[in-house]
């Protein structure tokens, strides 16, 4: 079984063979048909993210399952799937409140590198292979815990189910979940990667209005209004406060900042109306420090929020979302990005550097 793997940070990823153990109790193998690229995996591959190594990469994926472990409950051979890097046991007090995506076993696979019942299930030779957030699916296969699979319609294309898992609900997430009476108001998006663009999918299919698009690439700034973007501001060329201001008169309701820099935070917050919110969904180095000013939040009375995974219910709101795609309602084929094998993994990753416009997948088969 061939995965792509990280041995030291920073060094290009070997695309190398591994053994794969059988799935165990909780567990499920799934072959991996279709792996987003995430600006996550390209973090821990420079080592601002720390893990354990070496590691298998990849956490957004989708696939078939083709060997079920004892003690599985509703999976079956051959369900498709797509693979989910923040698990839920169902029965925390997250859970429990309608709010998985803080569920207390979420933080396992990240402090381990391991599955949810323990160790690792990849091997190179008699070396052990670390599971990035339980998931590693720049890989042909990958056992996974039942608690990390959502089962899928068999007819959604690989590429969308495997962007959906991540980039998706995440930016989604984050409109649909988190913005109230979203209807004919203000949101400005921050980024227009992965995670932004989904970000504007969902405020368009809510009507928000004025929908904003910040970048400093002009081909994603068009991607992000052929998505639903009605005003795009190039930040290399135009201050970002005044130009939403300009656009609106008072600010947006509502800001997105994908991209998970102090600069950016801070053209967010000044662009916000009194009372408004900014959400933070971009991961930044582990020591990087928000700033605002103080004065401005308390007397505008302005809030500054992090959401994880879309702050999303994903069980429920994952198929919800695929069945919006599949009647037609938001156009995900337009967020796809470019295409690689997994021998050209490396290349995905200098994409996300270069500035690739839309969703980058790497296809396995």
């Amino acid at each position: 079984m061939r995965a792509a793997v990280l041995r030291s940070p920073g060094a290009p990823l070997v695309v190398e063979d591994l053994t794969l153990a059988a799935p165990g109790r909780g567990e499920v193998q799934v072959r991996i048909e279709a792996a987003g690229v995430c600006h996550s995996d390209l973090h821990y591959a420079r080592g601002d993210l720390p893990a354990r190594l070496p590691i298998a990469l990849g956490h957004e994926g989708a696939g078939i399952i083709e060997e079920v472990g004892p003690g599985v409950d509703d999976l079956r051979l051959g369900d498709k799937v797509v693979l989910t890097w923040r698990p839920r046991c169902g029965r925390c007090e997250f859970c429990s409140s309608g709010r998985p995506a803080l569920c207390v076993r979420g933080r396992v696979h990240a402090e381990s590198n391991g599955l949810l019942r323990g160790g690792t299930r990849l091997t190179a030779g008699d070396e052990p292979v670390h599971h990035l957030m339980g998931v590693s699916c720049f890989a042909e296969k990958c056992v996974v815990s039942q608690e990390s699979v959502v089962r899928i319609p068999a007819d959604v294309p690989s590429g969308i189910a495997a962007i959906v898992g991540c980039a998706v609900v995440t930016g989604m997430g984050v409109v649909l979940n988190r913005m109230p009476g979203v209807a004919g108001r203000g949101v400005l998006v921050i980024g227009a990667g992965g995670v932004g663009l989904s970000a504007i999918i969902g405020a368009r299919l809510v009507g928000a209005s004025p929908i904003i698009a910040v970048d400093v690439a002009p081909d994603k700034l068009a991607k992000a209004q052929a998505l639903g973007a009605t005003h795009v501001i190039d930040s290399r060329a135009q201050d970002v406060a005044e130009a939403v201001l300009a656009i609106t008169g008072s600010g947006v309701h509502w800001a997105v900042e994908a991209v998970g820099r102090q600069e950016t935070t801070t053209q967010a917050m000044a662009s916000l109306r009194p009372g408004g919110t900014t959400f933070l969904v971009g991961l930044g180095h582990p020591h990087d420090q928000v700033g605002v000013p103080l004065n401005n939040l308390v007397q505008a009375e302005k809030s500054l929020q992090g959401s994880l995974y879309g702050s999303s219910n994903i069980g429920v709101q994952l198929p919800q979302i695929l069945d919006l795609y599949r009647a037609g309602r938001i156009p995900l084929d337009l967020l796809l990005g470019d295409t690689y094998r997994l021998d050209d993994v490396n290349a995905a990753l200098d994409g996300l550097i270069s500035g690739a416009v839309g969703r980058a997948v790497v296809v396995m088969h």
